[in-house]
């Protein structure tokens, strides 16, 4: 059943919550970090500490690592003390470790450093952006060299393997200072003779990436070339440590996630939705649609502006929300293709001009349908009701003219306005769907308001 899970989960809450562990000790055994890391994450933070001081080691560890930055994993280790914190964070993977110590003060990163053997390791992981795939990589890797055979290879696997074997993937062959020069499937080795050496059976790495570059050039690069895992090197050559598909994955959630929100206008939530406070929520949502409010008073002015016209033809006011609706639309349509193709390394900057001539030439067979419509719209609906007075024909040919200029406006806002914020270093999903919509609302009654005046002077106007 569907809601078996969460039951599951409630009742470890409750065996956490008494004051005999032992039930809830015998039991969580079997849990997976990731739910067990939800349950910590619901308990109190006096039941959460007194869990984890009890926990088997590897099993606390474990959960830790897979707690969300927002339920501040960092605040039980410093509730541990500095020496038991010590032995979680040494538990870890390097990458793990270091996002979590990363979260500490200054004093109290280095009163758990102290602690632990492998500091050099987290150390070189913490100098590296957060963001870059530095901040990303493990350090834990399997290494040889590349004259050892592959029965020094296996063994090499057994001494070094000191991580969860399902995050093997394949061995990494160096030289003498310790640049890489090829891999080995674990597959391999197993069925290649012992005798055999590494250079012989070692393939070159589909791809490889620098501590420098960007967490999502990286997701990108893995998914097109179907690697699991994707070593790391530096300027010279040397491997530093390894990227793996299931931090990949968070990469891809994280970043897929920041660009809906903002695409949606409103600023990326840093936690699960349930988990962000009130006021916060409030905060992250007021700030664009005050933005987003202001814009659209630039309408009303458009519409003072036309004041005149309006009380001369009342009519026209009838179609101002399938105007400006209909480049609303078509804006949001362009920014969001041209914002996935961006995304997806599809388009880059120097690609504008083609996108432009593409879109413009989208824009006005967009525009050609959609006033088709209005037109056949209109001149059907007089014909029965006779609504639209004598003039309807010229009605109707301004809404057809008037929604290929909007329509083709707005195609061309939206396409173009990602690659302006890209130019400019800024975010692209940033050029939001509301944003679009209120940029193209304004110059839309411009477009709409000029059409009228051209076509119905000397009659209605």
């Amino acid at each position: 059943m569907p809601e078996a899970p969460d039951l599951r989960l409630d009742e470890l809450k409750d065996l956490a919550e008494q004051d005999d562990l032992h039930p809830f000790l015998q039991r969580v055994r079997h849990v997976h970090p990731s739910d067990l890391a939800d349950v910590l994450s619901a308990l109190e933070e006096s039941t959460r500490v007194r869990v984890i001081s009890e926990l088997p080691l590897d099993v606390a560890s474990s959960a830790l690592a897979e707690m969300e930055a927002a339920e501040h994993p960092e605040a039980m280790l410093l509730a541990v003390g500095p020496e038991y914190a010590a032995e979680l964070v040494e538990e870890m993977p390097t990458d793990d470790a270091a996002d979590l110590v990363a979260e500490l003060s200054p004093g109290q990163r280095e009163a758990v450093l102290a602690e632990i053997s492998d500091r050099a390791d987290v150390e070189r992981l913490l100098k590296y952006p957060e963001d870059s795939a530095g901040g990303l990589m493990t350090a834990n890797v399997v290494k040889v060299r590349e004259d050892a055979t592959v029965g020094e290879a296996i063994e090499a696997i057994r001494q070094q393997s000191d991580e969860d074997e399902s995050q093997l993937y394949q061995v990494y062959a160096v030289d003498a200072q310790g640049q890489l020069r090829g891999i080995v499937p674990v597959a391999r080795l197993i069925v290649t003779s012992p005798a055999r050496l590494v250079r012989d059976v070692m393939e070159q790495p589909v791809v490889q990436v620098q501590p420098e570059q960007d967490q999502e050039e990286v997701a990108r690069l893995m998914a097109r070339y179907n690697v699991a895992a994707v070593p790391v090197v530096d300027a010279n050559g040397r491997l530093l440590g390894r990227i793996t598909f299931d931090d990949v994955i968070d990469v891809v959630e994280a970043e897929t996630t920041e660009d809906l929100l903002k695409f949606g206008g409103m600023e990326a939530l840093d936690a699960p939705y349930l988990k962000v406070a009130f006021g916060r929520m409030v905060r992250k949502r007021a700030g664009w649609l005050a933005a987003l409010f202001l814009g659209e008073m630039l309408t009303a002015t458009a519409m003072a502006f036309f004041e005149e016209e309006i009380a001369k033809a009342v009519i026209l006011a009838l179609f101002v929300p399938l105007i400006i609706s209909s480049g609303g639309n078509s804006g949001s349509q362009a920014s969001t293709l041209v914002i996935r193709a961006m995304a997806l390394g599809e388009v880059t900057l120097r690609d504008w001009w083609r996108v432009i001539r593409r879109e413009f030439a989208t824009g006005v067979v967009l525009g050609l349908v959609l006033g088709a419509i209005g037109f056949l719209r209109i001149t059907l609906w007089h014909a029965v009701t006779g609504i639209y007075g004598e003039h309807y024909l010229l009605v109707a040919f301004t809404v057809f003219g008037s929604l290929i200029g909007v329509v083709t406006f707005g195609t061309m806002t939206g396409s173009l306005l990602p690659f302006i914020l890209r130019r400019l270093g800024f975010d692209p999903a940033s050029a939001s769907a509301p944003f679009v919509a209120t940029l193209v609302d304004v110059t839309g009654l411009v477009i709409y308001f000029s059409v009228a005046s051209v076509i119905l002077r000397g009659t209605l106007l």
